[in-house]
């Protein structure tokens, strides 16, 4: 590698002509020069994907300055703003970007000198045929140095590109790991625009909540444009609102887009250089051909550049409302995601998909509205480019009186083809120095948000960490409101149990500890060192149940097997069939709430942390189990000499091993005599019961298991060539009518090119022809001769340039009514495939997986990927109309044509096959990516609780490196491929030079021919790449196909009447079945009952024994194997599935809230009237304050546990009874089932139903139900 610190390892490289390994280093980091210069190391990679579909085992790992630990660790050393430690980190990169970026435009621009010097050649009868020879020759030279350069220049520039990016993900995601968790109540949810508007979120006139036609959308973007051309005239842009903290959403939009707009500009360094010097050049070169008159056209060109200055403006105004736009689609899609089973469960899907659908409108109306605005830049520079040619002529043969030869016209026209080229980079230029701008202020906006406070602490007098807290209050991070006051505590070795109502402040006090919460005022003596933290929600990754015990932690076999007992493991994972080597996927899902509850416990408790913040472990335990769990990991030598925080509402269960009682009251706490809480029965008697834990009593699971299958499918990657099915389904999206016009729009626009080339031809012979018309003319023949009267000429050839930005203009705007056809209907279809597929689906997809396809993949399809179709349809016109056009004149070309056709063919298919394979591994590495910083997201208190952020940073570098080198070698490859291509190109253009030479055309012709040649190479050469990188982004759309093929859940066929279910109505299990899946052990078996309608039945078991499996079959979650489920003499597996639930009400075992009003939240689907609303809330919340305005952040987390659903296990005893009395009062006309993890649930119960590992052991009327010593009750 060219400039490679010679004192970097060079152990682990890879030969570059051996096979290749992904425990060694990519030969890059050691390679000759000729094989950096052709690309040719890829040769073993290619060689194998050329026979089969590549794997990871097959590609290297990255070279040695590319890998995330090195970079990132130089990274964090550098000082100052974004921007500057980037430019430091990237420097070198840059300088030689910037030297091949001078060298690439000076042999871009020799070429119409060397063309002007051959035809100059040829038109001299005296001068040698060898002259002309030698200048094409020079321009071969020419090319080829250009190619070198374009390999060197793509290296360099994806290298910084490559680094840059992966800077700012480790950055942003070591931010996140320090940043303060501000929650979204402390968010404006009214985003305003920078000249004072409101978004169109909120109450624009203008904005578009509902889909409507193209050519409608297309109307009142223009309509806008009008309006936002006069505000911008006569009145310039307010300051920006104040910044708001990042929510969710705008997180990952910073990591999944603002990141790559960054990254972007490095990788188009040379633009930067390029086209201002091109422009120049330009200008020069014709003003040294024709002089004064380029004058007249450079009036054309500043014209031009003064609108688009002002279009420009506007156009930045609607990017930053559409990143506001899609921010909030993001977040929409995120809760939406996230929730979708409970979602399922309560039929609110279809609700929900539209308010989404919604937010999506909402971006497509901006994506129009910003694609016109760019439009009409493309189309000023468009006529610009056509009319400098137009005026300078003008100027030239008019004013000036010469005449218009041959060797000035064609050098002239590849000139102005260049001047065209530089003209159109600039408002782009422009436009994207600006969108990085803004990327750059969102991503540093996000980087001075407030860190989480170091904590502090000290040591008693053995040595041992010391909690305290003195006159201390504490407010959530980004609001006002106290939720914590004055609270004085010591918090000695031993258990310390916090309890209190709902709402009271009991998880605040825990997180005011951790240090989540901002202090105002009094002192403060915090943890410092690693806190074993249980949270009230269990926050489990996906992955075996022992990888989620051991987080961080070395395994200890005898700790470990004593932790598994002490959490009651033992017993349930003897039921899975590869033990505590099981996996579970996101969010615990395969366990049961109780088992959740006990992974994470055991989490805490196999941490050497001294300290453990236990936050409500024992709610979602039945009461045996909580007993068994209290007497063994609460009094056992496990927590002996540690500092335990044990918040919960079962303190008759933990009286006795109680240190000290706190009570949280209003936001205070204080100190109560524990011996005034009751004592549950039989207590002492499971107290009694401790065990000996220095040998377990039975066998490690994890040694009888064998290695498990996974619990979460691997993503799928298809093999070979994007099918054409896929391309079809994409057409069909963008309708086909509007495909048809843009065809014909591009034809036209071929058409006029072709045409202006041939103009110009004619005008320059048309000198040496005689001043009258030619009876029986060709094309063009019929005009007069230019030296008697010039008009018509300079008429025809303005003409030409008119319509040809006519016809750029129609194909641009039919291209934004495709893009919004096909984005509109695949993004709507593909929420409802995943509104209504199987929940399998659900268990085995991670969530950042889903989302990756939801956002990056629909992102490709409402990017360039259009843009890449239009380029393919048009290098298609130009292929094949160029092949006419030079047949036609010397008809040997075909030959030549079909030889060089298949020569490009069979580079092209041997790059092919390792290209997609590459560019899949890509996209399938990059949703460990999205899925880890999601997870990081959900248990950021818990990993920074536990001091794991340096090995959750350590991870996600490791993810990166996996799917950044698939990106690199992707490119890598596009160098080998491209290297090739331009080379054969160079050589082409030469031979038909030679061609054209030695036929002895004229050599008006044979300028024609030139550049008519010239289109068919290039077009054969770009129209092979362009294929290749639709193959490549169709990859995206491939995978976003396959979500419209899930598997749907059958909707039934049933639909029942009005009245069903009557009140008469049994429920009516015989003999049921019902496994999650075919392949694993049924989780209910045998089940066959029947529960009498009004009755209230008591479901009870040990926690996993199959409960909530039994509530969730009646919502025909999972269809019965075999058996049968009815109510009121219906099988619910025929019943029509939104109707079923949307008349058997579920309340989860885990609560789910959703950003917005109280009275959104009770009533989603707007179907109450507000006194009712108000009237439930008051009779269930009246204690709390709330009103219908009260606002929830997404997922409830601005209140407790407790709150967000008073009727689950997480509540305290008194307002329990509370609950339940209420119940049973709304309730007593409907059949109810509770499953009871408390015993009062039980005490007005009719019957019980008592379940063991999925099977029924008992059941019969509630007076006979066991008592809770005998273990029955929950």
């Amino acid at each position: 590698m060219p400039l490679r610190d010679p004192r970097i390892a060079s152990d682990d490289i890879s030969p570059a002509n051996e096979k290749p390994d992904h425990r060694r280093r990519s030969p890059e980091d050691n390679l000759t020069l000729w094989q950096f210069m052709s690309v040719s190391w890829m040769s073993s990679l290619i060689s194998i994907g050329s026979t089969r579909q590549l794997d990871d085992e097959d590609v290297w790992q990255l070279g040695y300055e590319f890998q995330h630990q090195i970079l990132h660790a130089k990274f964090r050393e550098l000082g100052g703003s974004v921007v500057r430690r980037l430019l430091a980190a990237n420097g070198l990169d840059l300088v030689i970007l910037l030297c091949l970026g001078v060298l690439e435009v000076l042999a871009d621009f020799a070429g119409p000198v060397l063309l002007q010097q051959l035809l100059r050649a040829m038109e001299d009868s005296v001068a040698p045929r060898t002259r002309a020879v030698t200048f094409a020759a020079l321009s071969l030279l020419v090319r080829l140095i250009a190619c070198q350069s374009s390999v060197f220049s793509l290296w360099y520039s994806r290298r910084s590109y490559e680094r840059s990016r992966g800077e700012m993900i480790m950055m942003l995601y070591e931010k996140t790991l320090s940043r303060k968790i501000i929650g979204e109540s402390a968010l404006s949810d009214v985003p305003t625009q920078p000249d004072g508007d409101v978004s169109a979120t909120t109450s624009d006139p203008d904005a578009v909540t509902s889909p409507q036609t193209p050519h409608k959308v297309i109307f009142e973007a223009f309509k806008k444009i009008r309006r936002k051309l006069a505000r911008a005239i006569w009145k310039r842009p307010s300051p920006d609102c104040q910044k708001q903290p990042a929510s969710v959403g705008k997180i990952y939009n910073l990591m999944r887009n603002d990141v790559y707009e960054v990254a972007q500009r490095f990788w188009e360094f040379q633009i930067f250089i390029q086209v201002p010097l091109g422009l120049v050049l330009s200008i020069v070169l014709v003003w040294k051909l024709i002089g004064w008159p380029c004058l007249f056209g450079v009036v054309t060109v500043i014209i031009a550049q003064s609108v688009n200055a002002l279009i420009t403006r506007i156009l930045l105004r609607y990017e930053r409302e559409r990143r506001q736009v899609t921010d909030g689609k993001l977040k929409k899609v995120t809760q939406y995601v996230g929730a979708i089973r409970h979602l399922r469960w309560y039929g609110w899907q279809d609700f929900w998909q539209e308010q989404i659908m919604q937010a999506r409108q909402q971006e497509l109306r901006l994506f129009v509205i910003t694609g016109l605005w760019r439009t009409m830049i493309s189309v000023a520079n468009y006529l610009a480019s056509g009319l400098f040619p137009v005026a300078a002529f003008y100027a030239y043969t008019a004013l000036a009186g010469r005449p218009l030869q041959i060797d000035v016209a064609f050098p002239a026209l590849q000139l102005f083809a260049m001047l065209e080229s530089s003209l159109r980079s600039v408002p782009d230029l422009i436009t994207v120095l600006l969108n990085a701008n803004i990327a750059v202020g969102r991503i540093e906006d996000f980087m001075i948000e407030p860190d989480k406070d170091d904590a502090r602490s000290t040591l008693d007098s053995r040595g041992k960490p010391m909690l305290m807290l003195h006159d201390a209050s504490f407010v959530w991070p980004g609001t006002a409101h106290y939720v914590l006051r004055n609270i004085s505590l010591e918090l000695p070795i031993g258990v310390t149990v916090i309890c209190g109502k709902v709402g009271a402040g009991k998880t605040a006090l825990l997180q005011a500890l951790l240090g989540e919460l901002e202090q105002r005022g009094g002192d403060a003596v915090l943890p410092s060192d690693v806190v074993g933290y249980c949270a009230q929600t269990p926050w489990l990754q996906s992955m075996s149940i022992k990888d989620n015990i051991l987080f961080i932690s070395p395994y200890e076999e005898t700790r470990y097997r004593k932790v598994l007992e002490a959490c009651a493991l033992t017993q349930d994972l003897a039921t899975f069939k590869h033990g505590d080597l099981s996996n579970i996927g996101e969010n615990g899902i395969g366990l049961s709430g109780g088992q959740k509850a006990r992974v994470a416990l055991a989490r805490a408790i196999y941490s050497r942390a001294k300290i453990l913040f236990l936050d409500d472990p024992l709610s979602a335990l039945d009461h045996q189990t909580a007993e068994t769990v209290v007497s063994r990991c609460l009094c056992g030598p496990l927590t002996e000499g540690r500092t335990i925080l044990l918040v919960t509402h079962r303190t008759a269960l933990c009286r006795n091993v109680a240190q000290q009682v706190i009570e949280v009251s209003n936001g205070k706490a204080h100190v109560i005599d524990k011996s005034t809480l009751p004592m549950a029965e039989g207590l002492k008697t499971a107290l009694s019961g401790v065990i000996d834990e220095s040998e377990p009593n039975e066998e490690d699971p994890a040694h009888a298991a064998v290695v498990p299958e996974k619990f979460l499918e691997d993503e799928k990657r298809v093999h070979g060539g994007v099918k054409a099915a896929v391309y079809w389904e994409y057409v069909k999206a963008g309708k086909l009518r509007w495909w048809a016009v843009l065809i014909l729009a591009l034809a036209l626009y071929r058409l006029v090119g072709v045409g202006e080339t041939w103009f110009l031809k004619k005008w320059g012979e048309a000198y040496d022809r005689p001043a009258t018309r030619v009876e029986a003319a060709i094309l063009f023949d019929d005009l007069p001769s230019p030296e008697v009267d010039i008009q018509p000429w300079l008429l025809g050839f303005f003409s030409l340039a008119v319509l040809q930005a006519f016809a750029f203009f129609v194909s641009n705007c039919i291209m934004i009514v495709i893009v919004y056809c096909a984005g509109r209907q695949m993004f709507r279809d593909v929420m409802d495939r995943v509104s209504h597929a199987t929940f399998r689906f659900y268990d085995v997809t991670p969530l950042g997986r889903l989302m990756n396809r939801l956002t990056s993949d629909i992102g490709t399809v409402d990017g360039n990927i259009s843009e890449q179709f239009e380029d393919a349809a048009f290098l298609a016109i130009t292929w094949i109309s160029s092949i006419v056009v030079i047949a036609s004149v010397t008809p040997v070309f075909l030959v030549f044509s079909f030889a060089l056709t298949a020569t490009f063919v069979m580079i092209f298919l041997r790059f092919l096959p390792t290209s997609q394979s590459l560019r899949r591994l890509e996209m399938v590495s990059l949703s460990p990516l999205m899925s880890n910083f999601g997870t990081l997201l959900e248990g950021l208190t818990t990993v920074r609780a536990f001091r794991a952020q340096r090995s959750f940073q350590d991870r996600i570098i490791v993810v990166t490196d996996a799917f950044q080198k698939m990106d690199h070698f992707y490119w890598s490859l596009q160098a080998w491929l491209m290297y090739r291509f331009d080379a054969l190109s160079a050589c082409s253009t030469f031979l038909l030079t030679l061609l054209a030479l030695y036929t002895g055309v004229s050599p008006g012709l044979t300028a024609f021919v030139l550049i008519a040649a010239s289109g068919f190479v290039d077009s054969t050469h770009s129209l092979c790449r362009r294929y290749g990188q639709l193959q490549m982004d169709f990859v995206s759309v491939e995978r976003v196909v396959e979500l419209l093929h899930l598997e749907q859940e059958p909707p039934g066929t049933i639909d029942p009447p009005a009245w069903w279910p009557s009140f008469n109505g049994d429920i009516v299990f015989g003999d049921v079945i019902i496994r999650y899946a075919p392949h694993l052990d049924p989780s209910l078996s045998g089940i066959s009952f029947r529960i009498p309608a009004g009755s209230t039945t008591a479901l009870l078991g040990r926690t996993g024994s199959g409960k909530s499996t039994l509530a969730l079959s009646l919502l025909a979650i999972m269809k019965p194997e075999s058996g049968r489920i009815s109510i009121d003499n219906i099988d619910i597996s025929k019943v029509n599935t939104q109707a079923l639930r949307n008349r058997v009400t579920f309340l989860a075992q885990e609560p789910i809230l959703f950003p917005g009003s109280m009275r959104h939240n009770l009533d989603p689907l707007d179907e109450h009237a507000d006194d009712a609303c108000d009237a439930v809330l008051h009779r269930i919340g009246g204690t709390h304050n709330w009103t219908l305005n009260t606002e929830i952040e997404a997922g409830g987390k601005n209140l407790s546990q407790g709150q967000r659903q008073l009727a689950t296990a997480s509540i305290d005893t008194e307002t329990a009874m509370q609950i339940q009395a209420i119940l049973r009062e709304e309730l007593k006309q409907s059949t109810v089932i509770t499953i009871a993890h408390r015993l009062e649930a039980v005490k007005d119960a009719d019957f019980f139903i008592r379940l063991e590992e999925g099977k029924m052991v008992d059941c019969g009327p509630a007076a006979a139900a066991p008592a809770a010593g005998e273990g029955g009750a929950n």
